[in-house]
């Protein structure tokens, strides 16, 4: 995830939720302005939108070769933790 500069000057920063017990729930965006303490340290580093974008899509492109293997992989050898007769879906069989 990218610190992201917004046109407005503020920063769309990363910011993740830990429970209690220290377990990653999620992590998401929150947007702060010049007036957080953090800003200073965060915007030196900050790309813009379409710099964050456009690195997206090099990394998606660079991933494509792996994950024709990986696809190549599971038709020749079933999906791994599979047994006999397990169903179809993504989930549990």
């Amino acid at each position: 995830m990218f610190v992201i500069r917004l046109p407005n000057g503020n920063l769309m920063v990363p910011e993740s939720a830990v429970s209690d017990g220290g377990q990653l729930m999620s992590d998401a965006y929150v947007e702060i302005g010049p007036d957080d303490a953090d800003y200073a340290r965060l915007a030196a580093r900050a790309v813009t939108e379409e710099e964050a974008e456009e690195r997206r899509r090099k990394w998606q492109e660079g991933d494509e070769p792996l994950r024709r293997e990986f696809l190549d992989f599971l038709a020749r050898h079933g999906h791994p933790g599979r047994g006999a007769g397990a169903g179809g879906g993504n989930g549990p069989a």
